[in-house]
């Protein structure tokens, strides 16, 4: 995308954008308020104006805290985007600062143990190293596991996919008690986007296959097998375009932005409304609409809308 065309979409955006965010409106005020004293829970948290950790220990609160997603002496997968070999400041991976606060939060909360993988596009020991995931993931506490040996995945049936009827899962995804998904919002040149139900693709062995055989049908056919327990999509420094690797600095905007949902569909909807993007503009979220996997109409649910 031109860049003169990413502004002009991006005004847009700013319109669309109003089922997530009403900018600046004494209304989300009062929300972020009475998410605090009420104690009140919703079905998503749209925040933005902060750091990629501060805005995550903000909006976890008004889902009822780390704890009610974590219990003591549980096993916990976070599944961030550490596909490249790129550094922190090109954000094609997630925000490593992120990493290390959701790990640090489950690790408060009592987690036995915190598991961090990804089963990368570039060389997987530089993309860890790189990305700074590695490093965050060590410092907080957590344990991280490569994902690119075959002997580490076992076969499942997906037994509501249209496409894909079988693939191979890393034995993370099936042995957690949690599972944490954490995107990188991006431009992706085949899928449209990179959010929570695209990240998912980084649990299974054979990626090529959903690339052969319809990938966004794929996208939704694993999203009935795979269910994160929550979904925390980085829209923090947002590639729109030459995704998913990236080639400059000029591909990205800074959103200060994130989107937490137990409802991967609502989460990948509210996401790319922030591009000023239907469901209809990124079919995967379109087929698992239909699919009942989620909800796209953000009306339907109760979104706590916070600005730092």
């Amino acid at each position: 995308m031109k860049r003169r065309d990413f502004v002009k979409k991006s005004l847009v955006a700013g319109i669309a954008a109003g089922a997530v965010f009403s900018a600046g409106s004494y209304a989300n005020i009062v929300s972020s308020r009475k998410s605090l004293s009420e104690k009140k829970t919703y079905d998503m948290v749209a925040i933005k104006g902060g750091e990629p950790d501060e805005m995550f220990e903000r909006a976890i609160k008004s889902l009822g805290g780390i704890k009610n997603f974590v219990k003591p002496n549980q096993k916990v997968l976070i599944k961030p985007n550490i596909g490249w070999d790129v550094v922190p400041e090109k954000a094609a991976n997630t925000n490593p600062k992120l990493v290390y606060k959701i790990i640090k939060m489950c690790k408060d909360a009592g987690a036995k143990d915190v598991f961090v993988f990804d089963h990368t596009c570039d060389a997987w020991k530089k993309s860890y190293e790189n990305s700074g995931i590695e490093k965050a993931v060590k410092d907080a506490g957590g344990k991280i596991v490569q994902g690119n040996t075959e002997s580490y995945y076992q076969e499942v049936e997906i037994k509501n996919g249209k496409r894909l009827k079988k693939d191979k899962v890393h034995e993370l995804v099936l042995d957690s008690d949690v599972f944490i998904n954490v995107p990188i919002l991006k431009d992706h040149s085949s899928a449209r986007l990179t959010m929570g139900m695209k990240n998912l693709m980084g649990t299974n062995w054979d990626r090529g296959f959903w690339h052969r055989n319809d990938l966004h049908q794929c996208i939704a056919d694993y999203s009935t097998f795979c269910k994160p327990t929550l979904n925390v999509i980085d829209a923090y420094k947002v590639m729109h375009q030459n995704g998913p690797r990236g080639v400059s600095l000029s591909d990205l905007t800074l959103m200060k932005s994130m989107i937490i949902s137990t409802d991967i569909v609502a989460a990948d909807t509210a996401a790319a409304k922030l591009l000023g993007l239907t469901p209809e503009d990124v079919p995967y979220i379109k087929i698992a609409s239909e699919m009942n996997l989620g909800k796209t109409d953000l009306q339907k649910l109760s979104i706590d809308r916070i600005i730092l």
